[in-house]
């Protein structure tokens, strides 16, 4: 990188929340380190992070890039290669213009085509594995990889040991920033001060088996001295509500499609029950919030389940299986936010595996790749 020259550097995945949360604060940390810096996103069109992304204040570039088709074998994933080496290409104009100094991928469909392209135009590559059990993109991109920064120890299984750097994950900074009090943030719902909190969230489209789990044990909800704010999901909210009208008023349950002011439910809560996605459990870890996780089954590798294990076995999380949700998921959590010496424990124990900085960390290790 030549001495006066801004840094420039393109960073490409999303397809989740959960990609594009990190890829985002990634992007933030290095504006703050270098305000000069250009940064260009590039994802995948039809993709969440064609909107989030200009919401947060930065250019993306569209690819037509979508994932394989099950079975492997099926004539469709024609289809998906066409497409694939039509984004490598495209990502190839991209550098040609942007002359970036970094590429950074952050999983989703985008970052195959875009650090595949960047590496064979001899731009230094950095991936960052959000989960317990690397992905099969991180994987294959490794070996092109100068730096892998992970969140998990022991991911000497999946990517070589010399270009690990351990991160932890970004997160969203105003979670960490909110300053609201418990009673204040329960108020905010329209709820008691003083009860106990239950939040439940399935990721911002929703998790059916956790909705589930809620509308078979309303009777629970409604008996007890416990008040619950259920994040239900967008794509399951129509039909919640016209099953909710069969039911006698839920008064201690607050029901809505989408949080979107995450810092006050967090805080206003004394438990959370959630899917077991990265960026979710390193917000949890670093809010030290008693937690109660249900992993996704319908994930690449089983890698909620792992995530969910990496706190569960260190009594940092209360781990419940999908398949028995149904059944217990609302009794434990009754249980657990009443209980005062397991919720001081679990929120002990979630503590000690947060990493800081994150963010701030991956951005000084962008910059020291630009000026190799």
């Amino acid at each position: 990188m030549g001495k006066n020259e801004p840094l420039r550097v393109i960073v490409s995945g999303g397809g989740t929340g959960g990609h594009i949360f990190p890829a985002v604060s990634i992007a933030n940390a290095i504006k703050k380190q270098h305000p000069e810096a250009e940064i260009l996103f590039v994802g995948a069109i039809g993709r969440m992070e064609m909107q989030r992304v200009p919401a947060a204040g930065y250019k993306i570039e569209g690819l037509p890039v979508r994932g394989l088709v099950r079975p492997l074998w099926s004539p469709k994933n024609i289809g998906v290669m066409i497409d694939f080496l039509k984004s490598k290409n495209q990502v190839k104009r991209i550098i040609r213009d942007f002359k970036p100094h970094v590429a950074v991928g952050v999983g989703g469909y985008a970052s195959a085509p875009t650090l595949n392209a960047a590496y064979s135009m001899g731009v230094p590559c950095l991936i960052q594995e959000q989960n317990s059990y690397a992905g099969v993109t991180n994987k294959s991109l490794a070996k092109k990889a100068s730096k892998v920064c992970v969140a998990y120890s022991g991911m000497e299984r999946f990517f070589p040991a010399e270009k690990i750097v351990m991160t932890g994950n970004p997160v969203r900074q105003n979670l960490l920033e909110s300053t609201i009090s418990k009673q204040d943030a329960r108020m905010s719902f329209g709820l008691a001060a003083d009860k106990k909190t239950v939040l439940i969230i399935g990721g911002s489209l929703g998790a059916k088996t956790v909705n589930e789990s809620v509308l078979t044990h309303l009777d629970e909800i409604r008996n007890s001295d416990v008040q619950f704010i259920w994040q239900t999901g967008k794509y399951y909210s129509d039909s919640i509500a016209e099953e909710l009208k069969k039911h006698a008023p839920v008064d201690n349950l607050k029901v809505m499609d989408f949080i979107s002011s995450m810092d006050k439910a967090y805080a206003a809560s004394d438990v959370v029950v959630s899917r077991a996605g990265a960026s979710s459990i390193s917000e949890l870890c670093l809010l030290a919030k008693p937690c109660i996780l249900v992993p996704s089954p319908n994930v690449a590798e089983d890698h909620q389940t792992k995530n969910a294990l990496a706190l569960s076995t260190k009594d940092a999380a209360i781990f419940v299986a999908d398949k028995d949700a149904k059944d217990v998921l609302v009794d434990i959590a009754i249980k657990t936010v009443s209980d005062d010496s397991k919720l001081k424990a679990l929120s002990e124990n979630v503590a000690k595996l947060a990493f800081h900085d994150s963010a701030d960390i991956i951005a000084k290790e962008v910059y020291k790749l630009a000026n190799m």
